[in-house]
Formats: C-alpha cells, sequence, structure tokens
C-alpha cells in the first residue's frame, strides 16, 4: 500500500500548515504561536487538547474505537534554530536569526496529518496521545516535559517518533535497532591568567597560549584514551579571548561538544578532561575551571518497536527502500529521555535534496508530509486494531 489516501488528498493543507511554521520559526521554550496553532487544529478536530507541560508543550489526547486499554504515544519536535536562513523560498523565516534549519516544522506537521486522519477515522482500539515537544535543540524540552509529568499524566505503553532525513532519498525510510544516536555533554571551560602588554609576555600568565595547548591536549583524550573499537568524539567549536592586537589576554574561553554511545566512555572523558585541565592549570600557573553539561542521553531503539516501523514502512512506501542500517549516528536527539521512560523507536524519512540539517542553506522537501503522516497513523492502527479485544 501506498501513503494513506486520505491524507494524500489534504497534502496541501498540511504544505500551506509547514510553509506558515516555517515562515514563523520559534526557538526553545518560545514555542508560543506555534503551540497555539497547534492546539487550535487539535481542537477543531474534535482532539482534547491539554497545554502547558514542558512550557510550551501540547497534548492531544484521542480515544478510538472500542475499549483497548492500550495507549500509544507519537511525538513531534516544534523548535527552531537560532540561525539564519540562507535560501530564497517564498516562505522563508520572516525573523532574524530563527530558522527552522532542522526541518521540525516538518515533523509537527506531520503529526497534525496523523492527527487529522485518525481523528476522522477512529479505526483503532485503545488512545493516541499526540505529543508535540518544545525545545529539543539542545535545551531539554523532553526532559522538562517528563519532570511537569508527561507519562504520569498522559501514560503511553510505546512511544514513537521520526526524523526527515536529507542523506536518504525521497521514498527512503531508515530505521536502527538498539543504540541509533548518541549521548551528548556540553562543556564551558574558563581559563584565568594574567593580562599584560602584547611587548611584553614575560609579565602574563598568557590565557591564549594555555588556550591553544589545552585545546591540543583534549584531542589526545579520543585518540589515546578511549578504545580504538568505541565510537566518540570530542569537538571545541567555540574560542573566545581578546579584545585588542597590542594586549594579551588573561582570560580565555572553550567551548564544545562530546558525543559517544556508553555511558562508560562519557565518563572516562568527563574524568579526562578535568584532570588535563587541572594539570595545565598547575603547568602553567593558572586557573581552568570546568563546566560539562549532561545535554543527550543515548537514543536506544527497542527491537519490538523498531520491527513496527520496518514492517508499517513496507506499506507505506516500495519496501525495498526501507533499511534497518546498523550503524548509528553521531548526533544526539532528546527524544532519547522518553524512549527511557517508555519503549519505543525513532526512524528517519528520506526525501530530495542533499543540503544538511543545521546548514543555512536547508530545505526541506515538502513531498514527504504525507509519508510521514501515514507513517504515524499506521503504526496506531497496527499496534491498536480495532476487534483485537472482541
Amino acid at each position: 500500500m501506498p501513503t494513506i489516501e486520505r491524507i494524500d488528498s489534504f497534502a496541501d493543507e498540511l504544505t500551506a500548515i509547514r510553509r506558515d511554521l516555517h515562515a514563523h520559526p520559534e526557538i526553545g521554550f518560545e514555542e508560543v504561536r506555534t503551540s497555539g496553532i497547534v492546539a487550535d487544529k487539535l481542537t477543531s478536530w474534535g482532539i482534547e487538547v491539554h497545554r502547558g507541560l514542558g512550557g510550551t508543550g501540547v497534548i492531544g489526547v484521542l480515544k478510538g474505537k472500542g475499549n483497548g486499554t492500550k495507549r500509544i504515544g507519537l511525538r513531534a519536535d516544534m523548535d527552531a534554530l537560532p540561525m539564519e536562513e540562507n535560501t530564497n523560498l517564498k516562505w522563508r523565516s520572516t525573523i532574524p536569526g530563527r530558522f527552522h534549519g532542522c526541518g521540525h516544522d516538518g515533523h509537527t506537521t506531520m503529526l497534525l496529518g496523523s492527527a487529522r486522519y485518525l481523528a476522522e477515522t477512529r479505526n483503532f482500539d485503545g488512545t493516541v496521545h499526540f505529543i508535540f515537544q518544545p525545545a529539543e535543540e539542545g535545551l531539554g524540552g523532553a526532559r522538562a516535559m517528563i519532570k511537569d509529568g508527561l507519562f504520569k499524566q498522559f501514560p503511553c505503553d510505546e512511544v514513537y517518533g521520526l526524523h526527515n532525513a536529507p542523506d536518504l532519498n525521497h521514498g527512503e525510510i531508515a530505521i536502527l535497532p538498539g543504540p541509533a544516536m548518541a549521548a551528548a555533554d556540553f562543556f564551558d571551560i574558563r581559563i584565568q591568567g594574567y593580562g599584560a602588554h602584547g611587548a611584553m609576555p614575560e609579565r602574563s600568565k598568557d590565557a591564549v597560549l594555555i588556550a591553544m595547548t589545552l585545546g591540543q591536549a583534549l584531542q589526545s583524550i579520543v585518540s589515546r584514551n578511549v578504545d580504538p573499537l568505541q565510537a566518540a568524539v570530542l569537538s571545541i567549536t567555540q574560542i573566545h579571548s581578546g579584545s585588542a592586537y597590542n594586549v594579551i589576554p588573561g582570560e580565555a574561553w572553550l567551548c564544545g561538544t562530546v558525543r559517544c554511545f556508553s555511558e562508560e566512555i562519557r565518563a572516562l572523558i568527563r574524568k579526562r578532561m578535568r584532570e588535563i585541565c587541572a594539570g595545565l592549570a598547575a603547568a602553567y600557573d593558572a586557573e581552568i575551571s570546568v563546566e560539562i553539561r549532561d545535554g543527550f542521553s543515548v537514543l536506544v531503539n527497542q527491537e519490538e518497536q523498531s520491527r513496527v516501523v520496518e514492517e508499517v514502512a513496507r506499506t507505506v512506501v516500495d519496501p525495498t527502500k526501507v533499511f534497518t542500517r546498523s550503524t548509528p549516528k553521531m548526533g544526539s536527539e532528546d527524544f532519547a529521555d522518553m524512549m527511557q521512560a517508555v519503549p519505543g523507536a525513532y526512524f528517519w524519512v528520506g526525501h530530495d535534496g542533499s543540503v544538511p540539517v543545521h546548514n543555512p542553506g536547508y530545505v526541506l522537501d515538502d513531498k514527504i508530509l504525507p509519508i510521514g503522516a501515514s507513517m504515524f497513523a499506521r503504526i496506531i492502527e497496527k499496534r491498536m486494531p480495532v476487534g483485537a479485544h472482541a
């Protein structure tokens, strides 16, 4: 079977919703307009709506036919990125420094499409919880919703999520059973030295020199402390220091991220980062402080729910285009926290275009909106079939 015919019939409306969201992007915990649109759409389709979980989160509750007690959560993220858009689209961002450069506008629209269809048909026996999550991009939106009682107020037996994938072709769907996306830490390192005139370095404790040495030393952790058969990445992504050509700065900051798939490796890297910073502080007679924040957990797809996604995908797209790849992604996803609380699966939907997400020129292909919406809807119909409890 292809995509659901009824969803195809309102694909143009989904495209209009997605492009409107794209033109008005909102970053984490600021999704006031977006969550308002979501709540209004769900209400208009007769779906029970709850707002305010995790700040701007929205939950839609829909009961199907029959008396089934199973409950399934479908989740989409709503936030944009704090970056500029560099496209010439008619529906490009109208807000400077805000851009749906990861396609969350598409994820939100897909879930809305499945909600509309399921509200019309109710061809399932159980309860669906449509979870519209804020602040996926590193601000802990999933954890905020869980802290606010997401799974206590809206219990789920399973949860499912998806992401667009420009690295796949249109009509391809991938699911990776087991560890599928990396855990992520974010770090801030502050170097406190002693400033001096650029012509008198002997009077300084050169924070820039220390920062450059530290940057090199930190790269030794993955290459010399982590087991070569374990995947890990340490990336310094920001360096801040100095304000003049003839001033040796007394302060410098290094910021970045660490990715891996093992809590043991995660702990090892944190330990070595602190040891190296302490050692260089002693060597250069400076102060170095280290803050390491737990950003994302390892995303683990459960075997049972992964098989569900695979089987459903073969009914939505060409079966030869459904991949169960064993290679995990080093990127991170905070849906992992929901999946630590409830078993589930997270999959990727390919689309036309080769520009990667988080690039100023990224463009989501609207042709995948019915595919994602059909995947969500068919998962519900497969896992909670009418008549199963007769």
